[in-house]
């Protein structure tokens, strides 16, 4: 068994269609998300609609995950790769990390 983690962190979950995933993951790979506050970032697409994606980036305060999410960055970092939707955003608090 893995030692229980005690450094849980904030979700932040980004929701969104872009016009093309390739344009979209060339600008996304171009931001520098460390510096922006983000830990890491996972992409994730819908299986039934490949231009609808999910991006979860973890922060360490809701401060930094507010301050990712109102950055002039990266909104205008998603005019350029195309995001095709008004971005929904929700923050979750991280309460339990388990591996199987």
């Amino acid at each position: 068994m893995l030692p229980e983690r005690k450094n849980l962190m904030y979700m932040l979950a980004a929701n969104h269609d872009v016009e093309d995933y390739s344009r979209w993951k060339a600008v996304y790979d171009a931001i520098d998300q460390g510096a922006l506050g983000a830990r890491f970032g996972r992409v994730n697409r819908n299986v039934d609609n490949a231009n609808n994606l999910t991006i979860i980036h973890g922060f360490d305060t809701v401060d930094a995950a507010q301050a990712f999410m109102n950055s002039p960055v990266l909104k205008e970092a998603m005019a350029e790769a195309g995001v095709a939707s008004a971005p929904r955003f929700e923050l979750f608090e991280e309460l339990e990390v388990v591996e199987y």
